[in-house]
């Protein structure tokens, strides 16, 4: 069991992915991700979801990403964000996102 204040530690925002390319260097099939995060910037991240989704349909999405862990070097690209999912039946990720826009950078509670 954690507390409170354990949870607090995660910095967890919400950004909008504002580009997706292929990243055929990584080991397991991604996508190199730059989500902007309204005052925060925007930050990169490599993404396992090539199963569920396309570049073209990432643009524009809104997605949750801890935003406070160390960058973390993926190949030829510095991860500066996980972005966050949830595996489906078959362990494919599926990204988490609020049901309705909100804000770029609001911070999960």
């Amino acid at each position: 069991m954690i507390t409170y204040d354990d949870f607090a530690k995660l910095d967890i925002r919400v950004g909008t992915v504002t580009r997706a390319e292929p990243f055929p260097e990584a080991r397991k099939p991604a996508f190199k991700l730059w989500v902007d995060f309204g005052d925060l910037g925007e930050k990169r991240s490599s993404a396992q979801i090539t199963r569920h989704y396309t570049p073209e349909d990432l643009i524009g999405r809104q997605v949750l990403a801890v935003v406070n862990f160390p960058p973390r070097q993926i190949g030829k690209v510095l991860s500066e964000v996980l972005v966050l999912g949830l595996p489906d039946a078959e362990g494919e990720v599926v990204l988490i996102a609020p049901d309705q826009p909100v804000p770029r950078g609001g911070k999960l509670f």
